[in-house]
C-alpha cells in the first residue's frame, strides 16, 4: 500500500533492522515468557469447584468415555494445538537444542492466540530421534485438537510429518513446509500480478533444498509453474539429475531427488550465482545474510524480477540492496520491512479453521486455499511492488482464511462438523476479536505490565 514514509538512509536501515533483537533482550526477561494459562469458566465462590472437578468433574468423564468424541464438547481440546519442536532448526540459527528454541514456540502461541484465538502450547522435546518424537506426538495427542510440528532438521522432519499425518487421529502440520509454502504461493500470486508475468512461464530459482523450499516448490508447482524451467539450489549447487550424492542417499532424500528429475531441464550446473542468470524469481529460504544473495547475481536475473529473500532473523540480502541492483519486488520474513512473506499470515487462520470444523487432516488443497485467500484480500486492497499480501495488523485476513480452509476441508468430506463459509467467517471473527480484545483488557487494567 502507499507509503508517506521518510526515505532512511542506510545505516538508519541496518540500525531499525536490528533495534527488535535489543528489544527482545530487554523486554524477555521483564515478562519471563510470553505465554500463560487463564480460566474459560467462571469461579463465583469455592463451591464451584464441586463442579469443576471433584465430584462434579466424573459426570463428563462417564459422558466421554461412552462418546470419546464428546471430548471436542466438553474440554479444551477443540481450541488446543501442541507446537512440537526439538530445536534441531531453530530460525536461521540452526541445531540450538529445545531450552534455547523455548524462545520461538512461545512466539509462535502468542500469535495462535492473538491471531487465531487458538490455544497453542509448547512441548519441547529432549530428543533428536524421529521414531521417539513420533511416538510422542501420538502418545499426547489425546490432550490436543492438533500438532504444529516446528523447527525439525531435514531429512527426518519429512518422515515424521508422513508418518504421523497417516497414524494420528488429529490434524498434523509442519509449519515449516506447509505454512511456509502457503503465505510463499500468496506472496508469488500477487508479485507477478504487479510484474504483470504468468506463473506457469516464469523461471524460478529456489535457494535453499530444505523443508521449506520443498514444500514451497510442490504448492507452487501444483499451482502451475512449469517444474523445467525452475531451478532448486542447496549447499552444494543447483540440482540436477547427475547429483550422484542426492543419488546415493535418495531413499532418505526421496524429495530433493525428485526435484533432481523434474527440475532444471537445461540441465544446469554451478552455484548460486549461476542459478540466477535470467531467472524471473528468487525464492530464497537458505542461510540468513546478509550477503547469501550478492546485489551483482541479482542485476543478472531478468527484468522486473522478484526477490524472496526470507531467511530469519536476516534476510538472504537486504531489501534496499535487492531494490538497487534491479529487483522490481523484494519481499522478507520480517515484519519490519515491506511484503513480509511470514508463516504468521497463515497457520493461525488455517488451523483456526481446521479445528472449527474437526478436520481429519490439512492438505494441499486447504492450503491453496488459504493462499488464495490472502492473495484475494491484498488484491482487493490494491497492489503495489511494496504491498503484495496483507499485514498482521489487518485481523480480518485470519477470519477470511479460517473460512475458506473450513469451507474446503467441508467440500473434500473431511470435516466431522460441516459449516458454510459464512458460518465459519462469523464464528472465527468472535473467537479472534475476543482473544485480541483480551490482551488489550489485561493490558489496560495491568494484569500485563507495560515494561520501562
Amino acid at each position: 500500500m502507499p507509503t508517506d514514509a521518510p526515505v532512511l538512509t542506510t545505516e538508519e536501515l541496518l540500525a531499525k533492522a536490528k533495534q527488535p533483537a535489543a528489544d527482545a533482550m530487554r523486554l524477555h526477561p521483564f515478562y519471563h515468557g510470553k505465554v500463560q494459562t487463564a480460566l474459560r469458566c467462571r469461579v463465583r465462590d469455592f463451591n464451584d469447584f464441586a463442579i469443576w472437578y471433584t465430584p462434579g468433574v466424573a459426570a463428563p468423564c462417564k459422558a466421554i468415555q461412552a462418546n470419546p468424541e464428546l471430548v471436542y464438547d466438553y474440554t479444551h481440546k477443540w481450541n488446543t494445538v501442541a507446537i512440537v519442536s526439538d530445536g534441531t532448526r531453530v530460525l536461521g540459527l540452526g541445531d540450538i537444542g529445545p531450552r534455547a528454541g523455548l524462545p520461538v514456540m512461545e512466539g509462535k502461541a502468542l500469535l495462535y492466540k492473538y491471531l487465531g484465538g487458538v490455544d497453542g502450547w509448547p512441548i519441547m522435546l529432549d530428543t533428536k530421534d524421529p521414531n521417539k518424537i513420533i511416538e510422542t506426538v501420538l502418545t499426547i495427542q489425546p490432550g490436543f485438537g492438533g500438532v504444529n510440528l516446528e523447527d525439525l532438521s531435514q531429512p527426518k522432519c519429512f518422515r515424521i510429518l508422513d508418518t504421523l499425518r497417516e497414524k494420528a487421529e488429529i490434524p498434523i502440520w509442519h509449519d515449516d513446509q506447509q505454512g511456509t509454502a502457503t503465505v510463499t504461493l500468496a506472496g508469488l500470486i500477487n508479485a507477478l500480478k504487479v510484474v504483470g508475468k504468468k506463473l506457469s512461464e516464469v523461471k524460478i530459482t529456489f535457494v535453499g533444498a530444505g523443508a521449506a523450499n520443498v514444500a514451497c516448490s510442490r504448492l507452487i508447482f501444483n499451482s502451475g509453474a512449469t517444474p523445467a524451467l525452475c531451478t532448486m539450489v542447496d549447499s552444494k549447487g543447483i540440482l540436477h539429475k547427475g547429483r550422484s550424492d542426492i543419488e546415493l542417499r535418495k531413499a532418505e532424500f526421496v524429495d530433493k531427488w525428485k526435484l533432481c528429475q523434474i527440475t532444471n531441464e537445461a540441465g544446469r550446473t554451478g552455484s548460486i550465482a549461476d542459478a540466477l542468470k535470467g531467472a524471473d524469481v528468487v525464492i530464497a529460504l537458505s542461510t540468513p545474510g546478509p550477503n547469501t544473495l550478492q546485489a551483482e547475481w541479482i542485476r543478472t536475473m531478468a527484468k522486473d524480477a522478484i526477490v524472496f529473500a526470507c531467511a530469519n532473523p536476516i534476510p538472504e540480502i537486504w531489501p534496499w540492496e535487492a531494490k538497487e541492483a534491479g529487483a522490481a519486488v523484494v519481499a522478507t520474513g520480517r515484519s519490519d520491512f515491506p511484503n513480509q512473506v511470514n508463516n504468521s499470515l497463515g497457520f493461525p487462520g488455517i488451523f483456526r479453521g481446521t479445528l472449527d470444523v474437526r478436520a481429519r487432516t490439512i492438505t494441499d488443497e486447504m492450503c491453496l486455499a488459504a493462499a488464495h485467500a490472502l492473495a484475494d484480500m491484498a488484491t482487493v486492497k490494491g497492489l503495489n511492488s511494496e504491498y503484495i499480501l496483507p499485514t498482521m495488523d489487518e485481523w480480518d485476513v485470519f477470519p477470511r482464511e479460517a473460512a475458506a480452509v473450513a469451507a474446503k476441508a467441508v467440500e473434500q468430506g473431511l470435516a466431522r462438523v460441516p459449516m458454510t463459509y459464512e458460518e465459519e467467517y462469523r464464528h472465527a471473527a468472535a473467537i479472534i476479536k475476543s482473544s485480541r480484545d483480551l490482551t488489550q483488557l489485561m493490558m489496560d487494567e495491568g494484569f500485563i505490565e507495560e515494561a520501562d
